[in-house]
């Protein structure tokens, strides 16, 4: 079994990254992206019989520093 996690800066929280992608797409000739947030996906294989619980809580301790950060669980 997998799960996916997506993780993303909260609103409001600075994006340093995204703002660098944004800039570089303008110098590109893409001028009409207004915004970019970066985030990423966390994959994990899971044994069978892992519950959503149990990776909410993986988010909640390690993978999303839940203060800056949301996420987004799903199993596969």
């Amino acid at each position: 079994m997998k799960a996916r996690v997506y993780v993303m800066l909260k609103n409001g929280v600075l994006d340093p990254q995204g703002e660098a992608v944004r800039h570089a797409l303008g110098s590109l000739g893409f001028d009409s992206v207004e915004g970019v947030r970066q985030g990423k996906v966390i994959e994990l294989d899971l044994a069978e019989g892992t519950t959503e619980d149990t990776v909410t809580d993986m988010c909640e301790k390690l993978l999303a520093n839940t203060v800056i950060e949301s996420y987004r669980v799903e199993l596969m």
